[in-house]
């Protein structure tokens, strides 16, 4: 399985319905909606490279809104719960 960390900047009045609609996708596993430089981050999660060029700029990128996009492919995961905490800085369980 291959994981894309896309981070997504959009027209910031449309955040709501824009992650609605990359969260519709079928490889994209979670949309945050963050602080910082970008306004979204999807996972994406295929099973071959090539298809990540049917997901982000296939699709992903000409969701209306979305203004750009920059894609880092994971290495590697070290263990799922790692994750999870990396995304849930400052929330109480």
């Amino acid at each position: 399985m291959i994981t894309a960390i896309v981070l997504i900047k959009t027209s910031v009045d449309r955040i709501p319905e824009i992650a609605e609609a990359i969260a519709a996708i079928d490889s994209v596993s979670e949309v945050f909606s963050v602080t910082g430089t970008y306004d979204l981050i999807a996972m994406v999660r295929v099973g071959r490279h090539d298809d990540l060029a049917d997901i982000i700029p296939g699709q992903i990128s000409k969701i209306p809104g979305v203004e750009a996009t920059d894609t880092h492919v994971a290495f590697r995961a070290y263990s799922q719960h790692e994750l999870d905490a990396a995304f849930a800085i400052g929330l109480e369980s």
